[in-house]
Formats: C-alpha cells, structure tokens, sequence
C-alpha cells in the first residue's frame, strides 16, 4: 500500500491531478471498508474554532463531496461563539458549496474561539454568504428537518466537536418535519455516528469533557452503531506542512489558517495533529486497511473523563493502528491540498 501511494505522491506532485489521487484513495478505503454505488450523505458537526484540525477535517470533506463519494446535507456548529456560522460559510462557499444549511446551537453551549486568530483572517478576505449566527438555523431543528427528508438508515453522521447538538436531538420532541422523537428519528435514518471523541483506554479529551453532560447523554442513549476515532488516533498524525509549502496553491482559506497557526506552538513544528480529519476519513471510506476495531462502550464519568468498557458485540468500536502512522499522514497531507473544481 504504501508503495502505491509513494507512486502517486508523484503524480500529484507533478500533475496536481487530485482527482486521480481521489480515485486511488476511494478504490483503496471502498475496497476494504463500506462499498459505496452512490454518495454517503453527511452531515457534518463540528466546534470550528479551538483547534484548527477542524479545517483540515471540512477540507477532505468537501474533496470527497468533490470525488461523489458524499454528499453534503449540513454542517452543524457545536461551538457557540459569534462568527462560527460565517467562518463555516467561508469554507462552503470555497468549495462552491454555499448553499449547504449551516447550523448553530440554541441553547447553552461552548463558547470558545481560536487562539491563533485564523477566523478573523479568513472571514475579512473570502466570501461567506452567512454574516452572523443569527442567519443560521438552529441545530437541533436542521437535524430533524435534514434527517426527516432522508432514506431510512442512510445518513452517516461525523461529529468533530462537542457533543451538545446530538444531545439536544435525542431528547427532541416529535415536530412539523417528523412525528417521531430524536431518539427514534435517529434509529430510523442514521446509518452510523463516526465521532473524533475520546481517549482509549482512558483519559480525558478534549470534546468529551467540554460539554460532559451532554457526551453522557450521547454515549449512553445513542441509538445506532458508533465509531470513535480516539485521542490516541490522531495525535502521532502530524500534517499541514506540505500545504503550507505549496506555492502552486495562493488563495486558499484551509492554506491561511494552516500557514498562521502552524509556527504559533513548538509542538506544530511537524505539522499539526490530526485528529478530526482522521474521523472523515474512515466515516466516508471505511477504517481498512489503516484500521481495525476494538468493540465495546465509551463510559463517560461525571467529570469528564472516559473509559473504555470491552464488549465482544458491541454496537460501539474505537480504531485501533494497524498501518505505518506515515501512510495516513501522507494520505491526509495530499487531501488537505485539494483545490475546489
């Protein structure tokens, strides 16, 4: 595998044909993960502010919407801080994706900026159609609306942030788009909850014990198949470098935050961890052959902290490395670089 993807390094490198490195990367993941005749839908929920690997993470999102291995039905905000709507917007909008419904939450929730400052930046110099949070939905509603137009057992969720917004949809009374409560709508169109959350064995991480409450609430009451890509998974995978490097690429969101953020902190000097693009990867492609799973069931303690609990047939499972960490990483690095058509 890792010869294959030597190869092709090169002709991206050379050729830019992201296109081809697309249809390697799907012919790799769909040929050992969930074989796909047509796009996954994904709704995307993610806190888009403290950490900047949620940019690379709507990065390959946008690419494998690009490739037609997924189609976007919303991106969700997990994070409640002003502006998290119009940065989203920014990305949509660069991906020629503008009309996307954008979520925030309605209630209480975090509310936590970037310390680098990459959302001042991006919002002052690319277009975003959404100016403010008010101009978006509120997230709980566009969940049940989304869910509610779709076929049962289809929608691949991939939450990259906190908890807050699925917690508000299971406990979400039956309404104008479905007679259903969240729980049951959820059982009867989500195909698989793919969630960059957790630290296995055991620890404490960061989308966890943010919103505790409401990772309890999801772990102990989510009723379809979980997927956690842990702590653990995503912090060896350092990227972000040869973007940043890319002089090919000059007008780029995802290359300004990468370019601002990466020499602010000594432990980015490799690049940045990535954990959420990690989450993208196995929700749109499967965990082969980069993976395998563990099954079991994420507990979650009242403050905070997980734990992981073995169950030979559990409906819940956490990655575990079986490949080189180099293979992901160069894997992520390309996508990363991805132009929109």
């Amino acid at each position: 595998m890792y010869v294959v993807c030597r190869f092709f390094s090169g002709i991206i490198d050379h050729s830019r044909s992201y296109a081809v490195l697309l249809g390697l990367v799907m012919a790799v993941f769909c040929g050992h993960g969930y074989a796909q005749d047509k796009p996954l839908p994904v709704i995307f929920d993610t806190d888009m502010g403290p950490d900047y690997d949620d940019v690379g993470a709507i990065a390959l999102l946008h690419a494998f919407a690009d490739s037609g291995k997924a189609t976007i039905l919303a991106t969700m905000a997990s994070n409640k801080y002003e502006g998290v709507a119009a940065v989203l917007s920014v990305f949509n909008t660069f991906y020629h994706r503008a009309d996307i419904p954008i979520g925030v939450p309605g209630g209480e929730a975090v509310d936590q900026r970037d310390k680098q400052h990459w959302t001042d930046t991006i919002l002052a110099n690319y277009p975003h159609a959404i100016r403010k949070n008010s101009e978006a939905y509120d997230a709980v509603a566009l969940y049940r609306r989304v869910l509610a137009g779709e076929e049962d057992h289809s929608v691949v969720i991939i939450t990259v942030g906190f908890l807050t917004n699925l917690a508000g949809l299971l406990r979400s009374p039956g309404d104008g788009y479905s007679p259903l409560g969240g729980r049951e709508l959820v059982a009867k169109k989500v195909k698989q909850l793919v969630s960059m959350a957790g630290k296995f064995p055991e620890g404490w991480e960061f989308n966890v014990f943010k919103d505790s409450t409401a990772s309890r609430y999801v772990v102990d009451h989510w009723p379809t198949p979980v997927l956690y890509s842990g702590f653990e998974i995503g912090v060896k995978v350092k990227c972000g470098l040869p973007l940043v490097g890319d002089a090919a690429i000059r007008h780029s969101p995802v290359k300004d935050v990468f370019r601002i953020s990466l020499p602010q902190a000594a432990e980015d000097s490799a690049g940045r961890s990535s954990w959420d693009e990690t989450a993208v990867l196995v929700a749109i492609g499967g965990y082969r052959p980069y993976y395998s799973l563990r099954r079991g069931q994420m507990m979650v303690a009242v403050n905070g902290s997980d734990r992981w609990e073995d169950l030979a047939n559990g409906r819940q499972a956490h990655l575990v490395e079986v490949r080189p960490i180099e293979e992901i990483q160069a894997l992520i690095d390309r996508l990363i670089r991805h132009q929109p058509r």
